[in-house]
């Protein structure tokens, strides 16, 4: 059963949403509703739900700051609005789907037959992923385009934006994937690769400098200069210096 959260500053849209969402409670079951986003915060990192539908016209956080301010998250997200001007802002974060106030049936049934299809692609990307290819040590990264099958001793690094996740290649060359970076962290694993900070995850055979300060700052062969975190400094440092 797949677990749902509802996201709305309005009590009466909230309401009618979980309402219209009973009629599908045979595959999705709402967990949680929340009209602060503040309170959401905190409440979501319990309740880890498969996917969060969204206002975005909210007090205090609009819906893409309450994302921003969550910072990576590894659920779906359907924006459900009654203004069609974030469209753009939404294709932009790989949202689920975006669904107008007041919500039809139809297009709500689209949008969790969507999110049951992401999701057993998701399973089956991490079951493929995880598995040596061919004896080499490899990655899979699916995109618009297809599947790239990738070495790992060729990823430069790895940076996240959202739910997106920007592999940057030693030839030049860059892979935007559709995934949380979180999804690639256990698949990039020391004594290469090490997470830095929230965004990114460095190969350190590409570090070319550590300059110190604060968390320090790594230069990487192709002039990228990428911030550690104070709380990841340690870490690194025994691994670069060991």
């Amino acid at each position: 059963m797949l677990k749902a959260v509802i996201l709305d500053d309005e009590l009466r849209g909230s309401k009618l949403l979980q309402h219209k969402l009973q009629a599908f409670d045979q595959q999705l079951q709402v967990e949680a509703v929340f009209n602060d986003p503040l309170l959401a915060l905190s409440g979501i990192a319990v309740l880890k739900p498969d996917v969060l539908f969204l206002d975005v016209e909210m007090p205090i956080l609009n819906g893409f700051q309450f994302l921003e301010k969550l910072g990576s998250f590894d659920f779906e997200v359907v924006f459900v609005t009654a203004f069609n001007a974030y469209t753009l802002d939404a294709l932009r974060i790989n949202a689920l789907d975006y669904l107008l106030k007041p919500v039809d049936n139809d297009e709500l049934q689209c949008a969790i037959d969507r999110l049951h299809e992401k999701l057993a692609r998701k399973r089956v990307f991490m079951a493929d992923s995880s598995t040596p290819l061919s004896g080499s040590r490899r990655i899979a990264l699916p995109t618009a385009e297809g599947v790239y099958l990738v070495k790992k001793t060729d990823i430069m690094r790895v940076e996240a934006m959202s739910n997106y996740s920007t592999f940057y290649l030693a030839e030049g060359k860059k892979i935007v994937v559709s995934r949380t970076l979180k999804e690639f962290e256990q698949l990039l694993t020391e004594p290469f690769f090490i997470r830095i900070s929230r965004s990114v995850i460095a190969n350190l055979d590409y570090v070319a400098k550590y300059r110190k300060g604060d968390g320090g700052t790594l230069e990487f062969v192709d002039g990228a200069e990428m911030e550690v975190t104070s709380s990841r400094k340690e870490a690194l440092l025994k691994i670069l210096f060991s």
